[in-house]
């Protein structure tokens, strides 16, 4: 698979896989990922400015050409102005389709984004993962994530 930036020709064909990882997300913790209708129409203006920006990274995996296979959005973010830090950088998504599941694509993308970040001289990159996903951990640990906090949920009346 070709790994390359994006293009904001390329949204729309990300746009379905979006709506696969907002579909698991809820799945596995509606009360977390309570998704409004459609919530991949919601992606489609903010991808398109991340495929054209050069401190950001929208990644694609192009098995021929026109057929994506995965996609990583990653942003760069300001941390509040209590901490040495002031910026990192935060991955937002990653996705690779079932059928290239286990082939290192996602491996392959975190680490092109790493490389990224560490270009621009940004100094932590951070994500989220929902407690069922086992996998995600296991690959995001492999590229030299560590744990770092818990977030915790009570839902109330």
């Amino acid at each position: 698979m070709l790994i390359r930036s994006a293009t904001p020709a390329d949204v729309p064909a990300v746009l379905p896989m979006v709506a696969k990882i907002c579909a698991l997300h809820e799945k596995w913790d509606s009360a977390k990922y309570g998704f409004l209708p459609n919530p991949e129409l919601r992606y489609k203006n903010w991808l398109s400015r991340m495929a054209t920006s050069d401190r950001n990274i929208f990644l694609v995996a192009e098995a021929e050409p026109g057929q994506l296979g995965a996609f990583l959005v990653a942003t760069v973010e300001q941390e509040i102005p209590i901490y040495r830090l002031q910026e990192y950088a935060f991955i937002h998504d990653l996705w690779v389709e079932e059928e290239y599941r286990h082939a290192g694509i996602a491996r392959q993308m975190v680490m092109r984004t790493i490389e990224h970040f560490n270009r621009m001289g940004v100094k932590q990159i951070r994500l989220d993962t929902t407690a069922a996903n086992d996998a995600a951990r296991r690959l995001f640990s492999a590229c030299g994530f560590r744990l770092s906090t818990i977030e915790m949920l009570i839902e109330l009346n």
